[in-house]
């Protein structure tokens, strides 16, 4: 397998870390979003991935010839399908129904906002300045953390990971999330929950192996 990934892409970094909870061997290729005008840009990587977008997966030992997946959470789904010996929902379909809130919370309510080409979009075309393209960055990713929070701090099935204490989908969506939320200077007090499931799971390899800076095109 092959993860075209970009060391600070949220969206990528959840897929490396069900790659790692799976202990599924995948080579990463580096596509860097501002270098050269955004490397996925390119026509080469769009031939690959239309949206122009990371990650981008692509599976030579699939049941077909060449499975090329887009989409992270696309991508985990069908991680868990072909590679189930290691769990990322739980069984029951409430439960299961419960962990993919979490991720969809994550990846649809909160990232799609923050996303680089919104902020690229917010400074280069409507000329807002960094600090109020920071602050439109804190605003919605606070306004959703806090729903988070909220659901999570109240569900009795919450353990040392959002689900229970086995981490799950939703997991490999809060990490990047919270580490995104960080690096923007995000005031994280109000969310004990989320930074303790956080800090717990950077504790764990999986994690520590996905992580931004541990990539082979991080940037110091």
């Amino acid at each position: 397998m092959k993860l075209y990934s970009y060391f600070r892409s949220s969206a990528a970094y959840r897929v490396r870390i069900a790659l790692n909870l799976k202990e599924l061997p995948c080579d990463i290729v580096p596509v860097h979003l501002i270098k050269h005008g955004g490397e996925q840009l390119s026509p080469m990587y769009r031939q690959l991935n239309p949206s122009g977008q990371v990650p981008t997966m692509v599976d030579e030992d699939s049941s077909q010839d060449r499975a090329v997946l887009t989409q992270s959470l696309a991508i985990i789904e069908y991680l868990e399908e072909m590679y189930p010996h290691v769990a990322l929902l739980p069984k029951a379909p409430l439960d299961r129904a419960f962990v993919r809130s979490i991720a969809l919370m994550i990846a649809c309510d909160i990232h799609p906002i923050n996303n680089l080409r919104v902020l690229r979009y917010l400074k280069r075309d409507l000329k807002l300045e960094e600090d109020a393209k920071n602050a439109w960055y804190r605003h919605w990713c606070v306004l959703g953390l806090t729903a988070l929070e909220a659901t999570l701090a109240a569900d009795p099935r919450v353990g040392k990971f959002c689900f229970g204490d086995t981490p799950t989908v939703a997991d490999c969506c809060l990490v990047p999330q919270i580490f995104n939320a960080k690096r923007q200077e995000c005031d994280l007090s109000a969310f004990p929950t989320l930074t303790r499931i956080n800090d717990h799971c950077l504790q764990l390899d999986a994690f520590i192996m996905a992580a931004p800076e541990n990539q082979i095109d991080a940037e110091i």
